[in-house]
């Protein structure tokens, strides 16, 4: 299994990359462990690292340009399910870019507030970045993650209750949906 894995990874690899690179779809990696597998990444062009399992293929990521990608449910457990780095210890080295809910989509208003609490050196605003304005911006979506004009205005309202932020209000392009 493992000999055909490798007989075939590359070619399909190398045709998938070429076909989203045709059609403007944004590639990202997954689990990555070394700079070599950030190396590979980037030859396949890679713009979104996601889930590194190490520090190591963070910082290599990021160094090459691409958005570091982790889990909400990391930040709020303090430590990856699995044993890999810590999405806390990215967020406070300055080598995390994106929250995404993974398999707990309540967690990334959490993981927001909780990183703009705890994190020392990233504010709220920037917290907030990681689940609106960086994903949105890092697979090209211009329309949205800011408020401005000409924007689509998602918008959620939250408030914090016995420091816990829950969702109140939410908006869809303008109208409200909740």
């Amino acid at each position: 299994r493992m000999a055909e894995s490798a007989r075939n990874s590359a070619p399909n690899r190398a045709v998938i990359s070429a076909a989203c690179q045709e059609r403007g779809i944004v590639l990202a990696s997954h689990d990555d462990a070394t700079s070599g597998h950030v190396d590979e990444a980037i030859e396949q062009g890679v713009r979104v690292a996601e889930f590194p399992t190490t520090e190591e293929a963070a910082r290599a990521s990021k160094e090459a340009g691409m958005g570091v990608l982790m889990g909400a449910p990391n930040v709020m457990r303090g430590a990856s399910h699995s044993g890999n780095v810590s999405a806390r210890t990215l967020a406070s080295d300055g080598l995390l870019d994106i929250l995404s809910s993974d398999y707990i989509p309540f967690s990334l208003i959490q993981s927001a507030f909780f990183l703009g609490d705890v994190v020392e050196g990233i504010s709220l605003p920037q917290a907030v970045a990681m689940v609106s304005k960086n994903p949105a911006d890092a697979i090209g979506l211009t329309d949205r993650g800011v408020i401005g004009q000409g924007r689509r205005a998602d918008l959620v309202r939250v408030r914090v209750d016995d420091h816990v932020p829950v969702v109140r209000t939410v908006w869809r392009q303008g109208s409200r949906v909740a």
